[in-house]
C-alpha cells in the first residue's frame, strides 16, 4: 500500500522522459510511479488536487538562512527611502529601551536613500545607545559612536582588518560606515551567538521557506568569516533538525576562514581542511557539508567589486579583495586537493578571472572530473570568460532577483557597455552551462517564483529591461530552480524532478508558472509543500475532506501546527 497518491493534478515533472503526468504515487519518502503505474494501487491517503499544478520542490543554491532568520526579529529598514526614515525608525525602537540596549536593524539600501546613515545622526536618534544597521548587501554596515568606541576605532587602538575599510570623512573622522571585513570590529563584540538562538532563527526561516515551496537550500557560509554566526554554527542546524523545525533539506558551505593546516599522511595530499578531514559530502540527505566558501571580492552595490575597468564615478579599477589574490588562489587549490568542492564569491570580472585561474591550476595539480566548482554571483562576466566557464566546468550562481531589487544601481555603476555582462543567464545556457536558481536572501527576496519571473523579464525596479538578450523562457527558469539547482549540488539523481525513485519533494501551485503570463509568475500561490512525501506547509488547506481521503502525511512541526489550528 502506498503512503500517498495525488490525483487530478497537472504535474510538470521537469523530466524529459515524461514531461507531464496527472497521478503521483509516494512510498517511504520516494516517488514510486506516475499515472498508469500507480493509479490503481491502494494508498493510505488520496489527495485530489482539483487540477492544481504540481512541480518539483524548489531549490535555492545560495542563501543565508541564519542571517535571514535573525533579521526577522530586527528593525526592518528594507522599505526606507530616505535617511530621515531610518533615523525615525531608530528613534522609535530606542524609545523606552534601557540606556545600554543595542538597536539592530537590517536591510537598508544607500542607493535608494542617497547615502549611508551617519553615526552622529544615529547617536541622536538612539540617545547614545549602541546602533548597528546592516546594509542589505551584507558587505557593509553603519554604526553609532558607542560601537566605534567599544571596538577601539575612536581612540585609534583598533585598525581595520585586511580586506576591510573604516570609512572616514575629509577630516579623517570615522563616519560610522564599515565595509567588508571591517565589519568584524562590530561582530567581534556580539559573536558567537548561542546555538539555541541560532536554531530559533533557523526555525523562523524554515517556516518562510516552506511557505514559498523551497525543499532544499544551500547555506552560503557558516562558522567564521564574513557572515558566520559561530565557530560551532553547524550545531545550530543539528539542533533545529532535532527539534523538527528544519523543514527543508540543507547543504552547508563552510567558510574558508574555518580551514587550517592539517597533519595527514603524505600520500593523502591533504594539507588544509577542517578537523577529522571532513569535507564536501559529509552528512545525509537532510543535512550535509557542501562546498568550501571563499570570498574573493566585495559587492557591486557597495562599489567594492573587483573589476578590470573603473566603475562609473570612480577614478580607478580594482575593488576590495578579501585577502591577497595570491593567498586566495593558494587556498582554492589546497581545498581542491583536500577533496572540497569550492564556491568562490566573485562579483567583478577581475575576481572571476582569479576564480577561473585558481580552478584551472587546481585541476592541473589534481584532476577531478565533474567536480563542479562554483563561482557565486558571477556578477560581471566578460564575453571572453564565458568559454572558460564551459572549459573548466565552473558553475555560475547568479541571483536573478537582484535585477529588480538593485539592478538600476548596478547598471549605473557599470555603464551601458558592461550592463550586458551583468548577471548573465542565456549566454551560459547557450554554451551548455547549467545555471542554478538562487537568491542570496536576505540581500534580495528569496521566493523562487519571484526569481523565476526576474529570469524571464529581467526588469529593474524602474522598469528597464537589463541585458534583454540574457532573458530565458519560463520553462528554463523552472529548471533553474529545480533540476539545475539539484545538479549544482551533485543531487540530480536524487531530486530536482518528479521521477520514480527520487525523493518525493514537490510543490502544489495555484497556477502553472510555465504557462502563466510572466507578470504573474511571482504572484502564484504555493498551496502546499512536501518533503519526502510529508507536508511541511499547507496542511490546513489540504485538510478539506472534499479533497482528502485519509490522514495527510505531515512532518513534525507541520503536524503540531495543524493540531493547534484544529
Amino acid at each position: 500500500m502506498l503512503d500517498l497518491i495525488l490525483r487530478n493534478a497537472r504535474i510538470r515533472t521537469v523530466d524529459d522522459q515524461q514531461p507531464h503526468a496527472h497521478t503521483l504515487g509516494v512510498l517511504a519518502g520516494r516517488i514510486v510511479g506516475l499515472d498508469a503505474t500507480v493509479e490503481d494501487l491502494p494508498a493510505r491517503t488520496v489527495l485530489d488536487c482539483g487540477g492544481a499544478t504540481v512541480v518539483p520542490g524548489f531549490g535555492d543554491a545560495h542563501n543565508h538562512m541564519a542571517w535571514f532568520g535573525q533579521s526577522l526579529t530586527e528593525l526592518d529598514l528594507s522599505t526606507a527611502t530616505t535617511l530621515s526614515q531610518v533615523y525615525d525608525a531608530v528613534a522609535r525602537r530606542a524609545a523606552g529601551l534601557p540606556a545600554d540596549a543595542w538597536i539592530i536593524g537590517s536591510g537598508y539600501d544607500d542607493t535608494v536613500m542617497g547615502g549611508h546613515p551617519h553615526r552622529a545622526e544615529l547617536d541622536r536618534a538612539a540617545g547614545g545607545r549602541p546602533v548597528w544597521l546592516k546594509h542589505r548587501s551584507g558587505h557593509m554596515c553603519a554604526v553609532g559612536s558607542e560601537i566605534l568606541r567599544r571596538a577601539g576605532v575612536l581612540d585609534g587602538t583598533a585598525d581595520a582588518p585586511e580586506g576591510g575599510v573604516v570609512v572616514r570623512d575629509g577630516d579623517g573622522a570615522p563616519t560610522g560606515l564599515l565595509q567588508e571585513r571591517a565589519q568584524a570590529l562590530v561582530t567581534d563584540l556580539v559573536m558567537p551567538y548561542p546555538v539555541a538562538e541560532l536554531a530559533d532563527a533557523l526555525g523562523r526561516a524554515a517556516e518562510v521557506y516552506a511557505a514559498e515551496g523551497l525543499t532544499h537550500v544551500v547555506e552560503a557560509g557558516i562558522g567564521l568569516g564574513l557572515i558566520g554566526r559561530s565557530p560551532v554554527e553547524a550545531a545550530a542546524y543539528q539542533l533545529a533538525r532535532e527539534r523538527g523545525t528544519l523543514r527543508t533539506r540543507v547543504e552547508l558551505m563552510v567558510a574558508a576562514d574555518n580551514l587550517h593546516a592539517l597533519r595527514a599522511h603524505a600520500d593523502d595530499g591533504i594539507t588544509t581542511g577542517i578537523d577529522l578531514g571532513l569535507r564536501s559530502g559529509f552528512g545525509d540527505d537532510r543535512l550535509r557539508l557542501g562546498p568550501m566558501k571563499i570570498w574573493l571580492d566585495g559587492s557591486l552595490i557597495g562599489r567594492t567589486a573587483a573589476v578590470s575597468e573603473p566603475l562609473c564615478g570612480h577614478d580607478h579599477a580594482g575593488g576590495v579583495y578579501q585577502n591577497s589574490p595570491e593567498e586566495m588562489h593558494r587556498l582554492v587549490v589546497e581545498a581542491h586537493r583536500a577533496g572540497w568542492r569550492v564556491a568562490a564569491h566573485a562579483i567583478g570580472d577581475s575576481a572571476v578571472d582569479l576564480a577561473l585561474d585558481a580552478f584551472a591550476e587546481a585541476q592541473r595539480v589534481l584532476p577531478r572530473p565533474d567536480v563542479r566548482h562554483r563561482i557565486e554571483h558571477s556578477g560581471v562576466v566578460r564575453p571572453d570568460q564565458l568559454d572558460r566557464y564551459a572549459e573548466l566546468g565552473a558553475v555560475p550562481v547568479p541571483q536573478p532577483r537582484f535585477l529588480y531589487e538593485v539592478g538600476d544601481s548596478m547598471s549605473a555603476g557599470l555603464g551601458p557597455e558592461r550592463t550586458v555582462w551583468m548577471y548573465r543567464h542565456r549566454s551560459f545556457l547557450e554554451r551548455g552551462i547549467r545555471v542554478p536558481g538562487s537568491s542570496d536572501r536576505p540581500v534580495a527576496p528569496g521566493a523562487p517564483l519571484l526569481g523565476m519571473q526576474s529570469m524571464v523579464e529581467r526588469l529593474s525596479r524602474a522598469g528597464t529591461v537589463l541585458a534583454p538578450d540574457e532573458r530565458v523562457t519560463a520553462e528554463q527558469a523552472l529548471r533553474a530552480y529545480t533540476i539545475d539547482a539539484a545538479w549544482a549540488s551533485h543531487d540530480e539523481d536524487r531530486r530536482g524532478s518528479i521521477t520514480p525513485g527520487k525523493y518525493a519533494d514537490f510543490v502544489i501551485l495555484s497556477d502553472d508558472p510555465v504557462l502563466a503570463d510572466s507578470t504573474r509568475i511571482g504572484a502564484i500561490d504555493v498551496l502546499a509543500t512536501f518533503v519526502a512525501g510529508e507536508c511541511v506547509h499547507g496542511a490546513d488547506a489540504l485538510g478539506d475532506p472534499a479533497s482528502l481521503d485519509g490522514p495527510l502525511p505531515m512532518a513534525g512541526t507541520a503536524r503540531q501546527h495543524a493540531r493547534s489550528h484544529s
